[in-house]
């Protein structure tokens, strides 16, 4: 049985993307910030989910999770980095070096703290995933394409952010030999994040991120898709 961590899970594409890899088979872990919320949430998935209480803005909180997850598993097979948050999609007269640090602190630190805390359990599993929620708002290429949607959106504080994930995910790649590391892309999908005004449903936006959860050992690594496919970093 797959074991697969899913942090921000109790919600949005993270409870989507949970649901979706318990009905494949995964024994899933999410977490959440309050355990009420996560509880519910877990229970709501059903047998196959588990819930870790965490917070990726703190390393204490971090590290217990990883030691109580070592403590029922011996290994971990997937980890998809998730949570995310915005700043009120700030634009760039408006952004603040605040909203800048509150945002870095879960979409970037957060990754680079949960990655580090829980790569001995990543290294005890036989074919280790990683997978990075990133967003088109963080590929130059596809901000830069005027036939984008994504090119008419300046907002710099969350597109850079995610920006910083795609490089992020392109260097564990590189640095993390035995363990695939790839970004995903759900594109513009009706979550809280996005005041459930997009397009896409949650169900549509988790499909790149259970896609590259479920690829198996000799996978490609460093990779940066969506829904359609590759797209440009």
């Amino acid at each position: 049985m797959t074991v697969t961590l899913i942090t921000g899970g109790n919600k949005g594409l993270g409870y989507e993307t949970a649901r979706q890899l318990v009905e494949l088979g995964h024994k899933v872990y999410i977490t959440a910030r309050d355990e009420k919320l996560g509880r519910a949430a877990a229970d709501r998935l059903g047998e196959g989910a588990h819930l870790l209480v965490m917070d990726v803005t703190d390393d204490a909180s971090v590290a217990d999770a990883a030691a109580l997850l070592a403590k029922h598993e011996d290994r971990l097979d997937v980890l998809i980095n998730n949570a995310g948050v915005t700043d009120g999609w700030a634009g760039a007269q408006d952004a603040t070096g605040e909203d800048t640090r509150r945002v870095y602190d879960v979409n970037v630190f957060g990754i680079v703290r949960v990655t580090s805390a829980f790569l001995p359990l990543l290294r005890a599993s036989d074919g280790a995933a990683i997978v990075n929620v990133s967003s088109g708002l963080g590929s130059f290429g596809i901000v830069t394409d005027p036939e984008r949607f994504e090119h008419r959106w300046a907002v710099p504080v969350y597109a850079s952010s995610k920006a910083a994930v795609a490089m992020l995910t392109v260097q564990y790649a590189k640095g993390l030999p035995g363990i695939r590391v790839n970004a995903a892309d759900p594109g513009p999908t009706a979550t809280d994040l996005t005041n459930n005004q997009a397009a896409q449903t949650v169900q549509e936006g988790a499909e790149p991120i259970v896609r590259l959860a479920a690829l198996g050992a000799g996978a490609p690594t460093g990779t940066f898709s969506g829904r359609t496919g590759d797209i440009p970093w």
